[in-house]
């Protein structure tokens, strides 16, 4: 759904339950919103022969007879939205932060690190649940909000790598030649922090999605009528040992994106760090250990 409130409206032409905005047609028959016959005693998952069918519903149902695939994959899109957001504006504040306190210093340095130090030891999820009751209620307001606090932490390791990179051999060279500021900065220290950087941007992003787990399933983050992975969890929490597919299918997903976020990081990492040192594929970690230990064995 695109546009509108996101809020569950009544349909004057048909009088269906339907979502305030602009329904994008997808590829799955179900809606995430809406009641259907249950299939399987008990809602169990009507998964057939893979890859040939996956059947009706493949996570099966709830009670009311909601699909379950339906709802996991609305709640995926809410938490991806959540954690983008997040990922996005605590990684511009914290470069931001941390690269003008490491570059300047002196005063700028104590008052921005003094005010991210008052931050940083407020709990997250406490100011996260604060923030989400009295503004959030969706991904999109709820990613501003957790992105405006996450930044504490990538500000302070930003600021230690400008620090130590800015009294380089090849910054002070810059200097001599009449570098300005802004052409050391992004020229010359940043391109050397990225990879700092990019780890901890996705780290961040792979925490945003448990604290927007914990937050909705106590009842802080994304509120019904909308849905997210976590939210998902709170409403069968009550089924977990009669139903436990609902558990299983939202869990995963939450564990799958986390790691997935976290490979992707290693791998920008690697690229995009000037300081990765590559080896020939004739050298390596075997080649190490004959240098270390000496001899061909």
């Amino acid at each position: 759904m695109v546009g509108g409130s996101g809020q569950l409206i009544t349909d004057e032409a048909t009088g269906r339950l339907a979502v305030d905005g602009i329904r994008i047609p997808g590829w799955w028959q179900y809606n995430w919103y809406e009641n259907y016959p249950i299939l399987n005693a008990g809602g169990t998952p009507t998964l057939s022969i893979w890859p040939f069918s996956i059947g009706e519903h493949p996570f099966g149902q709830d009670t009311l007879g909601k699909d379950i695939f339906a709802r996991v994959m609305r709640g995926i899109q809410q938490s991806l939205t959540v954690i983008f957001l997040v990922g996005l504006i605590a990684t511009v504040l914290g470069v931001l932060v941390g690269s003008v306190a490491g570059f300047i210093r002196g005063k700028v340095d104590s008052l921005l690190m003094r005010f991210t130090d008052v931050i940083i030891i407020i709990p997250t999820l406490v100011l996260g649940a604060v923030l989400g009751r009295t503004f959030g209620g969706n991904a999109i307001s709820l990613g501003i909000l957790l992105g405006l606090i996450a930044w504490t932490g990538l500000a302070r390791l930003v600021r230690a790598e400008f620090l130590s990179l800015r009294e380089r051999e090849f910054v002070d060279a810059a200097r001599v030649a009449g570098a300005p500021s802004r052409w050391i900065i992004f020229r010359h220290i940043l391109p050397n922090a990225i990879g700092v950087i990019v780890v901890n941007s996705t780290l961040l992003m792979s925490a945003a999605i448990l604290i927007e787990t914990s937050l909705s399933y106590l009842g802080f983050g994304i509120v019904a009528p909308d849905i997210s992975l976590g939210q998902i969890i709170s409403e069968y929490n009550e089924a977990f040992k009669t139903r436990p597919w609902l558990f299983w299918y939202p869990g995963l997903f939450i564990v799958v994106i986390a790691l997935a976020i976290n490979f992707i990081g290693d791998g920008l990492r690697d690229a995009f760090d000037p300081r990765q040192r590559r080896l020939p594929k004739t050298d390596g970690a075997i080649a190490d250990l004959k240098r270390l230990f000496g001899g061909k064995k």
